[in-house]
């Protein structure tokens, strides 16, 4: 998956974190503010967010089995237009078509299971590359 498609590359980062929840929000954090500093509206920072975290979250809980010992990868490049991220985990990785539909009825009372529909839901494109332990995604911002 390539980078901005509409404007030359204004930010780009790479970070290796942990499988921890503070570790996660850290990174977060300085992707909000990087957003802010590129002028990025709150519509499409709240939808970069949402699907970052749900995204990260994945990494640390299903990929790393909520193991601190194993890394997450996450890769970051952007512009005015939108942004391309990666992120890597160190699992087995996953067939996305096998995973439960979350607005089925025998699942809607169920807690989890809705990130990687939410993260379809925000981005414009996402990609779960085999062996299913890395995941792609494009923001192209509304409008833009």
């Amino acid at each position: 998956m390539s980078g901005p498609s509409r404007s030359e590359s204004v930010f780009k980062n790479e970070w290796t974190m942990a499988s921890a929840r503070e570790d996660i929000e850290s990174v977060l954090q300085q992707v909000m503010v990087m957003l802010g500093e590129h002028g990025w509206d709150e519509t499409s920072i709240f939808a970069v967010r949402l699907s970052f975290e749900e995204g990260l979250s994945n990494a640390m809980h299903h990929g790393n089995g909520g193991d601190p010992s194993r890394t997450i990868q996450f890769h970051l490049t952007g512009g005015h237009d939108g942004l391309a991220a990666v992120i890597v985990d160190e699992g087995p990785g996953y067939d996305p078509d096998s995973v439960p539909d979350p607005t089925a009825e025998e699942n809607l009372t169920v807690a989890s299971g809705r990130g990687l529909t939410l993260i379809r839901a925000f981005m414009t494109e996402v990609t779960v590359i085999a062996p299913g332990n890395r995941l792609e995604m494009r923001y192209d911002r509304p409008g833009e």
